[in-house]
Protein backbone atom coordinates (compact mmCIF):
# COMPACT_ATOMS: atom_id res chain seq x y z
CA UNK A 1 0.00 0.00 0.00
CA UNK A 2 1.22 3.26 -0.86
CA UNK A 3 2.09 5.73 2.14
CA UNK A 4 1.80 9.19 2.70
CA UNK A 5 4.56 11.46 3.22
CA UNK A 6 4.01 14.89 3.96
CA UNK A 7 1.05 15.20 2.61
CA UNK A 8 1.58 13.69 -1.10
CA UNK A 9 1.60 10.03 -1.46
CA UNK A 10 4.30 8.30 -2.01
CA UNK A 11 3.91 6.33 -5.55
CA UNK A 12 7.82 5.07 -6.13
CA UNK A 13 10.38 3.96 -4.27
CA UNK A 14 13.99 3.16 -6.50
CA UNK A 15 16.22 0.83 -3.45
CA UNK A 16 19.72 0.13 -4.38
CA UNK A 17 18.81 -0.43 -8.05
CA UNK A 18 21.93 -1.82 -9.98
CA UNK A 19 21.92 -2.65 -13.84
CA UNK A 20 25.09 -3.80 -15.52
CA UNK A 21 25.65 -4.33 -19.22
CA UNK A 22 28.39 -6.88 -20.28
CA UNK A 23 29.74 -6.48 -16.66
CA UNK A 24 29.90 -2.73 -16.94
CA UNK A 25 27.49 -0.57 -13.67
CA UNK A 26 25.34 1.26 -15.94
CA UNK A 27 23.85 2.03 -12.80
CA UNK A 28 25.20 1.04 -8.99
CA UNK A 29 22.95 0.93 -5.59
CA UNK A 30 21.25 3.61 -6.68
CA UNK A 31 18.03 4.56 -4.32
CA UNK A 32 15.31 7.47 -3.99
CA UNK A 33 12.02 7.92 -3.06
CA UNK A 34 9.13 9.86 -5.41
CA UNK A 35 5.82 11.49 -4.29
CA UNK A 36 2.92 11.97 -6.19
CA UNK A 37 2.55 15.24 -8.41
CA UNK A 38 6.50 15.68 -8.56
CA UNK A 39 8.42 17.04 -11.56
CA UNK A 40 11.94 15.59 -11.21
CA UNK A 41 14.52 16.24 -13.87
CA UNK A 42 17.61 13.40 -13.92
CA UNK A 43 20.70 14.83 -15.28
CA UNK A 44 24.07 13.70 -15.69
CA UNK A 45 26.61 13.34 -18.89
CA UNK A 46 26.40 10.55 -21.20
CA UNK A 47 26.32 7.48 -20.00
CA UNK A 48 25.48 8.24 -16.86
CA UNK A 49 22.52 6.02 -16.21
CA UNK A 50 19.61 8.37 -17.24
CA UNK A 51 18.48 6.03 -19.91
CA UNK A 52 19.06 3.23 -18.20
CA UNK A 53 16.52 3.89 -14.89
CA UNK A 54 13.68 5.22 -17.17
CA UNK A 55 13.60 1.76 -19.16
CA UNK A 56 14.48 -0.14 -15.90
CA UNK A 57 11.54 1.91 -14.26
CA UNK A 58 9.03 1.18 -17.02
CA UNK A 59 9.95 -2.69 -17.05
CA UNK A 60 11.77 -2.72 -20.79
CA UNK A 61 15.04 -3.71 -19.15
CA UNK A 62 15.81 -6.51 -16.13
CA UNK A 63 17.90 -5.09 -12.73
CA UNK A 64 20.31 -6.75 -11.50
CA UNK A 65 19.78 -6.09 -7.97
CA UNK A 66 18.08 -3.84 -5.77
CA UNK A 67 14.42 -2.93 -6.18
CA UNK A 68 11.79 -1.17 -7.90
CA UNK A 69 8.82 -0.69 -5.73
CA UNK A 70 6.07 0.66 -7.99
CA UNK A 71 3.00 1.38 -6.20
CA UNK A 72 0.76 1.82 -8.90
CA UNK A 73 -0.22 -0.58 -11.66
CA UNK A 74 2.46 -0.29 -14.30
CA UNK A 75 -0.04 0.26 -16.75
CA UNK A 76 -0.22 3.60 -15.01
CA UNK A 77 2.85 4.79 -16.08
CA UNK A 78 3.84 5.86 -19.43
CA UNK A 79 7.34 6.28 -21.24
CA UNK A 80 8.41 8.14 -23.88
CA UNK A 81 11.38 7.20 -25.50
CA UNK A 82 14.47 9.29 -27.08
CA UNK A 83 13.85 9.37 -31.10
CA UNK A 84 10.85 7.79 -31.11
CA UNK A 85 9.86 8.42 -34.60
CA UNK A 86 12.62 9.02 -37.02
CA UNK A 87 11.01 7.34 -40.09
CA UNK A 88 9.14 10.46 -41.22
CA UNK A 89 7.88 8.33 -44.43
CA UNK A 90 5.57 6.32 -41.56
CA UNK A 91 2.20 6.22 -43.33
CA UNK A 92 -0.27 7.61 -40.91
CA UNK A 93 -1.82 10.49 -39.44
CA UNK A 94 -1.40 12.25 -35.96
CA UNK A 95 -4.86 11.18 -34.53
CA UNK A 96 -3.91 7.75 -35.86
CA UNK A 97 -0.26 7.38 -33.64
CA UNK A 98 -2.03 9.00 -30.89
CA UNK A 99 -4.85 6.24 -30.90
CA UNK A 100 -2.37 3.64 -30.67
CA UNK A 101 -1.48 4.85 -27.00
CA UNK A 102 -5.24 3.46 -25.81
CA UNK A 103 -4.97 0.72 -28.14
CA UNK A 104 -4.80 -3.10 -26.66
CA UNK A 105 -1.90 -5.25 -27.87
CA UNK A 106 -3.53 -8.32 -29.95
CA UNK A 107 -6.80 -6.43 -30.62
CA UNK A 108 -7.52 -5.08 -33.66
CA UNK A 109 -7.98 -1.10 -33.86
CA UNK A 110 -11.11 -0.44 -32.43
CA UNK A 111 -11.67 2.71 -30.37
CA UNK A 112 -14.72 3.81 -28.03
CA UNK A 113 -16.61 7.20 -27.69
CA UNK A 114 -14.27 7.47 -24.86
CA UNK A 115 -11.07 7.00 -26.42
CA UNK A 116 -12.19 10.13 -28.77
CA UNK A 117 -13.25 12.22 -26.09
CA UNK A 118 -9.55 11.53 -24.51
CA UNK A 119 -8.24 12.14 -28.09
CA UNK A 120 -9.89 15.89 -27.93
CA UNK A 121 -8.91 16.50 -24.54
CA UNK A 122 -5.02 16.02 -24.86
CA UNK A 123 -4.97 17.05 -28.63
CA UNK A 124 -6.77 20.45 -26.41
CA UNK A 125 -3.93 20.22 -23.94
CA UNK A 126 -0.99 20.10 -26.28
CA UNK A 127 -2.40 22.67 -28.95
CA UNK A 128 -2.70 19.91 -31.62
CA UNK A 129 -5.79 19.86 -32.60
CA UNK A 130 -5.07 21.27 -36.00
CA UNK A 131 -2.22 18.49 -36.93
CA UNK A 132 -4.74 15.55 -35.94
CA UNK A 133 -5.61 14.76 -39.65
CA UNK A 134 -1.86 15.37 -41.46
CA UNK A 135 0.38 13.05 -42.06
CA UNK A 136 3.28 12.39 -39.34
CA UNK A 137 6.21 12.97 -41.99
CA UNK A 138 4.46 16.33 -42.66
CA UNK A 139 5.11 17.43 -39.30
CA UNK A 140 7.83 19.31 -38.08
CA UNK A 141 10.37 17.29 -35.02
CA UNK A 142 8.51 19.78 -32.85
CA UNK A 143 5.34 18.92 -33.90
CA UNK A 144 6.05 14.93 -34.06
CA UNK A 145 7.49 15.23 -30.08
CA UNK A 146 3.89 16.78 -28.87
CA UNK A 147 1.83 14.28 -30.83
CA UNK A 148 4.29 11.46 -29.26
CA UNK A 149 3.69 13.06 -25.84
CA UNK A 150 -0.08 12.89 -26.78
CA UNK A 151 0.28 9.08 -27.72
CA UNK A 152 1.63 8.78 -23.81
CA UNK A 153 -0.59 10.99 -22.03
CA UNK A 154 -3.96 9.68 -23.77
CA UNK A 155 -4.45 6.77 -21.42
CA UNK A 156 -4.38 9.37 -18.91
CA UNK A 157 -1.18 7.74 -16.80
CA UNK A 158 -0.13 9.08 -13.03
CA UNK A 159 3.64 8.84 -13.81
CA UNK A 160 5.13 10.03 -17.29
CA UNK A 161 8.44 9.05 -17.95
CA UNK A 162 10.61 10.71 -20.60
CA UNK A 163 13.76 10.51 -21.97
CA UNK A 164 15.19 13.49 -23.26
CA UNK A 165 12.03 14.43 -25.11
CA UNK A 166 14.30 17.47 -26.54
CA UNK A 167 16.67 15.59 -28.40
CA UNK A 168 17.76 17.14 -31.78
CA UNK A 169 15.48 19.91 -31.45
CA UNK A 170 15.80 24.13 -31.82
CA UNK A 171 15.96 26.07 -29.51
CA UNK A 172 12.56 27.79 -30.38
CA UNK A 173 10.89 24.41 -30.40
CA UNK A 174 12.94 23.09 -26.88
CA UNK A 175 11.16 26.25 -25.41
CA UNK A 176 7.73 25.77 -26.27
CA UNK A 177 7.56 22.37 -25.33
CA UNK A 178 8.91 23.05 -21.93
CA UNK A 179 6.35 25.50 -21.66
CA UNK A 180 3.63 23.28 -22.39
CA UNK A 181 5.09 20.51 -20.27
CA UNK A 182 4.51 22.82 -17.69
CA UNK A 183 1.79 23.96 -18.21
CA UNK A 184 0.24 19.94 -18.20
CA UNK A 185 2.04 19.54 -14.72
CA UNK A 186 0.40 22.63 -13.16
CA UNK A 187 -3.23 21.54 -14.72
CA UNK A 188 -3.00 17.49 -13.67
CA UNK A 189 -1.67 15.46 -11.02
CA UNK A 190 0.60 13.68 -13.30
CA UNK A 191 4.08 12.96 -11.85
CA UNK A 192 6.68 13.65 -14.44
CA UNK A 193 10.42 11.76 -14.15
CA UNK A 194 12.25 13.65 -17.25
CA UNK A 195 15.79 12.95 -18.96
CA UNK A 196 16.87 15.95 -19.95
CA UNK A 197 20.18 18.16 -20.79
CA UNK A 198 17.94 21.28 -20.99
CA UNK A 199 17.73 22.31 -17.51
CA UNK A 200 18.27 25.83 -18.27
CA UNK A 201 15.54 25.89 -20.22
CA UNK A 202 13.41 24.26 -17.40
CA UNK A 203 12.27 27.19 -15.44
CA UNK A 204 9.70 25.46 -12.59
CA UNK A 205 11.44 26.40 -9.30
CA UNK A 206 9.44 23.23 -7.56
CA UNK A 207 11.27 20.66 -9.60
CA UNK A 208 13.65 18.32 -8.08
CA UNK A 209 17.20 17.18 -9.60
CA UNK A 210 18.36 13.78 -9.51
CA UNK A 211 21.70 14.10 -11.26
CA UNK A 212 23.96 10.68 -11.59
CA UNK A 213 27.15 9.51 -12.59
CA UNK A 214 25.88 5.83 -11.90
CA UNK A 215 24.85 6.67 -8.63
CA UNK A 216 23.14 9.31 -7.40
CA UNK A 217 25.59 12.25 -7.04
CA UNK A 218 22.87 15.11 -6.27
CA UNK A 219 19.01 15.18 -5.11
CA UNK A 220 17.22 18.42 -4.30
CA UNK A 221 15.66 21.20 -5.50
CA UNK A 222 16.83 23.01 -8.97
CA UNK A 223 17.81 25.86 -6.86
CA UNK A 224 20.36 24.07 -4.72
CA UNK A 225 21.72 22.79 -7.58
CA UNK A 226 22.25 25.40 -9.68
CA UNK A 227 24.07 27.09 -6.57
CA UNK A 228 26.50 23.75 -6.82
CA UNK A 229 26.84 23.99 -10.11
Amino acid sequence: MARIIGGSMEILEVKNLSVKYNEHFALKNVSFKVNEKEYICLVGKNGSGKSTLLKTISGLIKKDSGDIDLKISRAEVSYLAQNNMNDIDFPATAKEIILTGVQKHGIKPFYTKEDEKALEKVAKDLKIEDLLHKKIGDLSGGQRQRVLLARTLIGNPKVLLLDEPCSGLDISTIKNFYKILDELYEKSDITIIMATHDLDEIHNKSIRVIALEQKVVFNGNIKDYEVNE
